[in-house]
């Protein structure tokens, strides 16, 4: 059930009909935006402490400056209301909420069934094939490091059904050990089915009683002589024994997952390692969104709640701060799972240091994602006051050429902000319709591209333009903005110095003399990081083009020349460039080439008009 409210909204009126039943509420700002969404017990009294005139936060008396209302969802219990929060909060991504960016799936791997000779292969996304799962993997690489241990030890075949139904001989994973061939019969069903066995004991964290099997068959194997298969047996016991040194956490048996929350300068960190049947299977880091004044508990309630709602539950979670609604939280995602959970954060020996060491890792990630914020910041400041600038700029956005002879000409635009490189904002541009290695016509070209889109509101502006060249490229910069009347915006050029040595540029600041600034310094640093970038980009994209335009015929692009006439072309000149010197009247006399063809042909190796 869902109450709304209607016309202009009285605090009091609203709380005086508000139900005392659990659910979820909403506070929305005068243009309909979900500003913060929360759950309660009971909806009257926690909507109600929101409306308090003093003993407010800092971030709730925010929230309420912009509130204009509110809307509330009734639940049958708590823990629905906690499923429903969540959902809403993926949903509508509130501002004053702590919010984790994650919505990916994550990999497991998957062993088929119903199949003479089942195959292991890496799996995202809904589970509908008949079968078992293994995971969740922090990564595809930590997936595809597991099957290629198993591709070796074991040999169970990850091919595809259709690839495999098709064979008639061996591939190559049979020539390099990595398949026993069941494509082609070179293993018994009754083998094959041992080599499964051992595959989902492993899988299942199961490896000391798997290697004590192979044990005592590597014994009996070499007490009846088997000298071969008794070293296959050995070797896949010491390949065990590595994976055991480097995979186990000592101690641990089941399936759990470590979470360790940092929070310091306003960002959050929290470190996940995942831990399945005693194996370590790897970790992942997430830096969530934090409203102001957000405590390591609150991070850690709200993550745990959003990223376990919508992927595997384990049956034990350990984590470093005693979290609010923890009872709420652990019947919320049994319900979900199918099966207990605890979660706990006071514990002891060798849990004890893998929190510790889960929750260093959090602290030296966060630190290091603010050492990098702070850095940028410093320069942004330092470039404020080597420029002159009156504000510091918070938004660059640097271009630069690359070509090769005036060939496939590419643009770059890369953008940095206050984090460093924003690299869903850079964009590349295909020069065309200029004379071949004209870079001011090529600048001027990619700009008016670029602020042309942005003046009709597809992104937004820069604080400061950079551009890869000298007082030329900052003019025909500054004729571009002045003719689309871009305002605002100041404009750097970077020329190379002598030798084109690092260290040794030229800054030249439209309306300003020449600036030349210390190698060692911070502002420079920050000019060549952005102009070095810009490069790369370009000439990334530059190599892609030429390279696509020399897997391309020029003859391709002629109406009326078919594959087939192509190749009689070629064939009858010896290749493109006896044909680019041959004339209309040698063209024409090779047959299906009329006189109007062979005049386009003529005209496209020469530069006239088609």
């Amino acid at each position: 059930m869902t109450e709304t409210t209607a016309g202009a909204f009285d605090p009091r009126d609203f709380l005086r009909h508000l139900t005392t039943r659990p659910g979820v509420y909403r506070m929305l700002s005068a243009e309909g935006e979900v500003l913060y969404v929360g759950k309660a017990r009971n909806l009257r009294r926690r909507v109600a402490s929101y409306f308090r005139r003093s003993g407010l936060s800092p971030k709730t008396r925010a929230l309420m400056a912009q509130m204009h209302h509110v809307e509330v969802t009734v639940t049958h219990t708590e823990a629905e209301a906690l499923l429903l929060e969540n959902n809403l909060i993926k949903a509508h991504r509130p501002r004053y909420n702590i919010l984790l960016r994650d919505d990916k799936s994550y990999p497991c791997i998957f062993l088929s069934r119903g199949e003479t000779y089942p195959r292991l292969a890496l799996h995202r996304g809904p589970r509908k094939a008949r079968g078992r799962y293994f995971g969740p993997y922090p990564s595809a690489h930590a997936v595809r490091e597991s099957l290629s241990l198993l591709q070796k030890v074991f040999r169970v075949r990850q091919c595809e059904d259709g690839f495999f139904r098709n064979r008639s001989r061996p591939c190559l994973q049979y020539q390099i050990q990595r398949c026993s061939g069941p494509c082609v019969g070179l293993i018994s069903p009754e083998d094959y089915a041992e080599d499964v066995r051992h595959t989902e004991l492993f899988l299942e964290g199961r490896s000391n009683e798997l290697v004590e099997v192979l044990a005592q068959r590597m014994e009996a194997a070499a007490a009846a002589l088997a000298f071969e298969r008794a070293a296959l047996y050995r070797d896949q016991i010491q390949s065990l024994r590595r994976v055991q040194e480097r995979q186990y956490v000592s101690g641990e048996q089941g399936d759990l997952d470590i979470v360790a929350a940092a929070v310091e300068g306003g960002a959050a960190c929290v470190q996940v390692f995942f831990v399945r049947g005693g194996r370590n299977l790897g970790n992942k880091v997430f830096h969530p969104r934090l409203p102001e004044g957000a405590a390591r508990e609150d991070v850690l309630g709200a993550f745990l709640g959003q990223f376990y709602l919508a992927h595997e539950v384990p049956r034990e979670l350990l984590v470093n701060a005693d979290i609010p609604e923890r009872a709420l939280l652990e019947a919320a995602l049994a319900e979900r799972s199918g099966h207990a959970l605890a979660i706990r954060h006071r514990v002891r020996g060798e849990r004890a240091r893998w929190l510790a060491m889960a929750e260093r890792n959090a602290g030296e990630a966060l630190r290091a994602r603010l050492a990098s914020r702070a850095g940028v910041a410093e320069r942004l400041e330092a470039l404020r006051d080597a420029l002159g600038l009156e504000e510091t700029p918070r938004r660059m956005e640097c271009f630069d050429i690359s070509h090769t002879r005036g060939e496939a000409t590419v643009a770059s635009c890369v953008v940095f902000n206050e984090e460093g490189p924003l690299k869903s904002d850079y964009r590349r541009f295909n020069i065309e319709g200029i004379t071949p290695g004209d870079d001011y016509a090529a600048m001027e070209q990619a700009l008016t591209r670029r602020y042309t889109r942005l003046q009709a509101g597809e992104g937004k502006l820069p604080d400061l333009l950079v551009i890869d060249g000298g007082p030329g490229q900052l003019k025909a910069a500054a004729r571009v903005l002045a003719s689309l009347q871009v305002p605002g915006v100041r404009i750097l050029g970077v020329a190379k110095g002598e030798g084109r040595k690092p260290g040794r540029e030229t800054l030249h600041l439209l309306g300003q003399s020449a600036i030349r600034l210390a190698p060692d310094a911070r502002a420079l640093h920050l000019v060549q990081q952005i102009r070095d970038e810009a490069h790369r980009f370009a000439i990334t994209g530059h190599r892609q083009r030429r390279g696509k335009a020399r897997r391309t015929s020029p003859l391709e692009g002629v109406p009326g020349i078919g594959p087939r006439r192509r190749q009689r072309l070629l064939a009858q000149f010896g290749g493109l460039q006896e044909l680019a010197r041959a004339g209309i009247e040698d063209i024409c006399r090779v047959p299906g080439i009329s006189r109007a063809l062979a005049e386009r042909i003529y005209d496209l190796f020469h530069g006239e008009e088609t």
